[in-house]
């Protein structure tokens, strides 16, 4: 790990100091790309843009890969227009393809027309696919044979095809003239068989692929099941189009969670990046947190009118007031435990849709186990305090039955969401917080009514 502020303070001393300037492409060329992209980050925009021209281009481009889209676009945008053409080449081609696709229009067009023919054809084709399939994940290096060559013809097109094209070296696929995936092959295999051997006796027809069109959660699953480093990517007629490697489905996952997180709190990301939340306009944070909270306002205008129906009984006892927000609070909280569990394992495939009946009885009795500890010492305490104890039972009760309800609530919604197609994130914020509202205060009001004369 680098001390991020030493570093930043040295090459702001360099930039500062003509009789160093010399010195800036070495310091900054000593840091591998991910430490030189987290330096980028805290730099200004005109100190970014004079190390960035100190930067090698092959080093340049592997930075370019981890820095933020609005950094990319930025630096890119402000270099000059050949040498970005050339950094964007030396990019892998799904990289290339996200970087040109977070451009204006006739600048991406500029690009592709200005990069080499090959590349750029197959960059477009890869744009035409939603960056979070396969088909937009996918890079089309990686190195394909026929079944009816050997094992030595195999490792001499290795041999000259990875260094010409630079391909990072997984798997070897194995495909028919129609280009058909009949099968792949480990380098083990091929490195412990005779060179006599034919491709067809020792390739594994077992496959796991993806489908170009497949969601990247599903993409993120099949690599978490299955652990290897890449996948191969056929269209619907069983045709090789191209390969999606392990990095690009950590980026896949880290962008699932990251979205989830955000619906979890009800901010609606739809086509909104994370960085222009963070950084881009208000306008733009704006409408990505607004809309949710719109159905929470109704959703608590509901509870308020709820709170407006019982007003005879808080006149009658204006102390139950008091213990509302201790209600609502602990409800919610337990209602936003088990609907975390139960998004988290319908996300990595531990749950099922099978075992919602099960998950529902399970939460709902921990919820009543967990409301009956807290009612008692919600009793207890209410009747030291107030030296009222059916008051204090009254509190207890509802403590009891609110947070089972609860658990139940928050256990069902993501079960129900999924059912209907919606992402059961989205559930976790406004609705499990609205729906416990109402109902956590109906209960409440309607025990403290029924024993409103023995209280008295």
């Amino acid at each position: 790990m680098i001390n991020m502020q030493a570093t930043i303070e040295r090459i702001r001393e360099i930039l500062d100091d003509e009789l160093l300037s010399t010195q800036l492409s070495d310091e900054l060329n000593v840091f591998h790309s991910a430490d030189l992209a987290d330096i980028f980050q805290e730099l200004k925009p005109e100190e970014r843009l004079e190390c960035f021209n100190q930067i090698d281009e092959e080093k340049a481009a592997e930075m370019v890969e981890y820095l933020p889209p609005n950094l990319q676009v930025e630096i890119l945008g402000d270099i000059d227009s050949e040498k970005a053409a050339r950094i964007i080449t030396k990019l892998p081609h799904d990289a290339a393809a996200d970087v040109l696709g977070d451009m204006e229009e006739d600048e991406t067009e500029a690009y592709l027309d200005s990069l080499p023919q090959k590349f750029s054809d197959e960059v477009r084709e890869l744009m035409n696919y939603d960056e979070n399939t396969a088909g937009g994940m996918m890079t089309p290096l990686f190195m394909r044979v026929t079944p009816d060559m050997t094992v030595k013809q195999v490792m001499d097109y290795i041999r000259k095809e990875a260094e010409e094209d630079n391909i990072d070296l997984y798997y070897v696929y194995v495909t028919d003239k129609q280009d058909h995936l009949l099968g792949v092959l480990s380098l083990r295999s091929l490195l412990t068989t005779s060179f006599q051997t034919q491709i067809r006796e020792i390739m594994n027809a077992d496959i796991v692929k993806l489908h170009i069109d497949d969601y990247r959660d599903a993409i993120s699953d099949v690599f978490m099941k299955y652990q290897f480093d890449s996948l191969p990517v056929v269209d619907h007629y069983n045709h090789l189009r191209g390969i999606v490697t392990w990095d690009d489905a950590q980026d896949a996952v880290e962008e699932e969670t990251t979205e989830e997180i955000y619906a979890s709190s009800a901010i609606s990301t739809g086509d909104i990046d994370e960085d222009e939340m963070l950084e881009g306009s208000l306008f733009t944070s704006i409408k990505a947190r607004t809309p949710w909270l719109f159905v929470t306002l109704l959703g608590e205008l509901v509870a308020v009118n709820v709170a407006d129906c019982f007003g005879k009984t808080l006149q009658a006892l204006p102390v139950i007031a008091i213990f509302m927000p201790l209600l609502t609070g602990l409800s919610g909280n337990i209602g936003t435990q088990s609907i975390t569990l139960m998004v988290r394992g319908l996300s990595t495939g531990q749950l099922t849709m099978g075992a919602a009946l099960k998950q529902i009885l399970r939460e709902g009795f921990i919820g009543l186990l967990i409301g009956s500890l807290f009612g008692i010492l919600v009793t207890i305490v209410t009747w030291g305090w107030q030296h009222n104890v059916e008051l204090g039972i009254i509190v207890g009760a509802a403590m009891a039955i609110n947070m089972a309800l609860a658990a139940i609530i928050g256990t069902l919604t993501p079960f129900v969401m999924k059912k209907i197609n919606i992402d059961p994130a989205v559930a976790s914020g406004p609705v499990i917080a609205t729906v416990i509202d109402v109902l956590g205060l109906t209960v409440y009001f309607i025990l403290a009514t029924v024993f409103l004369v023995e209280i008295l």
